[in-house]
């Protein structure tokens, strides 16, 4: 039995309707704006948690004994 042609009109543009939406949002989820929001969410929840911190602490420690040796190798 063949197929009503308007049920299969209403049945495209139902589908187009979709997948405009699903385009919409993969544009605004992949935009400059939004990836860099995200990123700066992530790493302020990162640098917030313990293990953030740990490794900031890390990093100074290291920067400062870095800086230390340089100014020590400067003066002789």
């Amino acid at each position: 039995m063949p197929r009503d042609p308007r049920q299969i009109q209403l049945e495209i543009d139902a589908a187009r309707e979709s997948l405009a939406a699903t385009l919409d949002q993969l544009a605004y989820r992949t935009s400059p704006a939004q990836v860099k929001a995200k990123s700066q969410e992530a790493l302020t929840r990162f640098l917030q948690s313990p293990a953030g911190m740990a490794t900031m602490g890390a990093v100074g420690l290291f920067v400062t004994f870095v800086v230390v040796q340089r100014i020590r190798h400067r003066k002789k």
